[in-house]
């Protein structure tokens, strides 16, 4: 992107104004979009996003300044004003450059042979058949997304990186409704592939089951309020975990002393049945990446091994304030942020339990299947979420499914109760959001078993 003779004049910059660390991160990336409201197109739109962004640190300080323009003129009018900021004593030089190093090269033009009729076409069969499993389906919506980015970071460490990160999703959402109230599924698979993965996508089921799950919970009762066993389906029902747990396991709540986890490593925080993994390297998993945002080789980090903590997500400035080592977890939504620790794939390691296991022994409780959206506050790991497919159990069995349901607790004591861990796991895709900006995550578990949780809603006692 770069020739070399540039890099190290930009990086030489910050050191001589009193930095002990430079970092430059250059970004270029594609992005194709889609969207469609009942079979017909809403919009379609090509968005290009080139840019620098130039870090100073002096010990756990930093100072970033970002551009647009990748003169070279402008990128070390950049790499002055971050280092001006610190006004920093050292005086160090950049170590020797590391052999170069490439992530992804075949993932370079992997939509190129994709055009806006097979993007459309996608939308079609997604609409038809969501709109086909019931006549109460009333609307339809679906999404189109593909998006390329190549990133190089080089730094005065003498690192050298390139990565090439293609990603795709498709989102389904189904409306169904009576005439007195409307309820919705949806379904949003994701992967960090190029197009051919459309090849043997099975729209039909994906928009199937967003339908059922809209036209199920249309006919279902509220769901009552009270404190209960509760059984959390796998997939998307890692949500919990991630925004609960997760964050609070990140460096950038870590090193601030503002998690719940600090000063726990090697102490018991979950029950000896969890396992919880930040896995960035599965390949074409959503949150999959070849290096983190600082150049480093992504890694499976395991967090928690059979209940003890064994590790936080550490980024470098935030590794310099804690006294620990990068875990490669430093992430970004573009050059225009500076990066810190974040979550890729982050999931609950599969046990050997069954759902039907779980459900026959819990007495009266409720079954989640499928988690909606919520909010946590990341300082005490409360949380409040919504659930989009749910049921209520009696003796061992279903006995209704109900709608409206909330799951209310902290995080740090839902760990400490999970009592079974499912032999299920699935991952659930989506977009998390921090300091360093949105950025795709994947989220995933088995099916668990919390011993109790509270549960909300509306509605009173199930007959």
């Amino acid at each position: 992107m770069l020739n070399e003779g540039t890099v190290q004049r930009v990086l030489q910059e910050t050191l001589s104004l009193g930095a002990d660390f430079s970092e430059l991160y250059i970004e270029d990336t594609e992005e194709n979009t889609v969207s469609m409201t009942d079979g017909r197109i809403e919009d379609a739109g090509y968005a290009r996003k080139r840019g620098a962004g130039i870090r100073a640190a002096a010990g756990p300080l930093q100072a970033y300044v970002y551009t647009a323009d990748l003169s070279e003129e402008k990128l070390l009018q950049a790499a002055h004003a971050a280092a001006a900021a610190l006004k920093g004593e050292a005086h160090a030089v950049p170590q020797e450059r590391e052999k170069e190093r490439r992530y992804g090269e075949g993932n370079r033009g992997i939509f190129s042979a994709a055009s806006n009729a097979m993007r459309i076409g996608v939308l079609k069969d997604l609409s038809q058949a969501a709109k086909e499993y019931s006549s109460e389906i009333i609307q339809t919506q679906a999404s189109y997304l593909d998006v390329t980015q190549h990133v190089f970071v080089a730094n005065s460490y003498g690192v050298r990186a390139y990565d090439t990160r293609p990603r795709t999703r498709v989102f389904i959402r189904s409306i169904a409704g009576d005439g007195m109230s409307t309820q919705m599924g949806y379904c949003s698979p994701g992967t960090a592939k190029g197009f051919d993965v459309y090849r043997d996508f099975d729209a039909e089921e994906c928009a199937r089951e967003a339908s059922r799950i809209a036209v199920t919970m249309l006919h279902a009762p509220e769901c009552p309020a009270m404190a209960v066993p509760v059984v959390i389906g796998n997939g998307f029902g890692g949500v919990i975990f991630h925004e609960a747990c997760g964050h609070a396991l990140e460096a950038t709540s870590v090193a601030k002393d503002a998690s719940v986890f600090c000063g726990k490593l090697g102490q018991r925080v979950a029950q000896p049945c969890v396992t919880a993994i930040d896995d960035g390297t599965i390949p074409g998993e959503w949150g999959s990446l070849g290096m983190d945002d600082e150049g480093m080789q992504t890694r499976r980090n395991v967090l928690i091994e059979k209940g003890i903590l064994k590790s936080y997500l550490v980024d470098r400035i935030n590794g310099r304030r804690m006294g620990m080592e990068t875990t490669a977890s430093s992430r970004r939504q573009g050059y225009d942020f500076a990066p810190t620790s974040r979550m890729t794939n982050t999931f609950i390691a599969p046990g050997t339990d069954t759902v039907e296991e779980m459900l026959a022994t819990m007495g009266e409780g409720l079954y989640a299947k499928k988690m909606g959206g919520g909010s946590v506050n990341p300082m005490t790991g409360e949380f409040n979420f919504a659930v989009l497919e749910a049921y209520w159990v009696r003796d061992g069995r279903i006995i209704t499914p109900v709608r409206g349901a909330t799951l209310i607790g902290k995080g740090a004591e839902v760990l400490q109760r999970i009592d079974r861990v499912g032999n299920d796991l699935k991952l659930g895709q989506g977009m998390c959001g921090s300091v360093s900006g949105s950025i795709p995550t994947n989220v995933g578990q088995p099916t668990i078993r919390v011993s109790e949780m509270i549960v909300g809603g509306k509605g009173g006692v199930i007959a």
